[in-house]
């Protein structure tokens, strides 16, 4: 089985977390700054699905 990177879009992280598509937008910037500083790759306006599960796993 190919392990795949999966990306999210905003559109996608605003309806997991029930906000708005542009707070989304702010969050992944947020994110993937951080994931920059660890020298991973980023797309813009996505997010790694792994991290972001990750992310709000410890928030929830």
């Amino acid at each position: 089985m190919e392990n795949k990177t999966i990306y999210l879009t905003a559109q996608d992280v605003a309806e997991a977390l029930n906000i708005s598509q542009s707070m989304a937008y702010k969050l992944i910037r947020e994110w993937n700054n951080k994931l920059k500083e660890q020298g991973k790759f980023v797309m813009a306006g996505r997010i790694n699905e792994r991290y972001f599960r990750q992310v709000v796993d410890v928030v929830a």
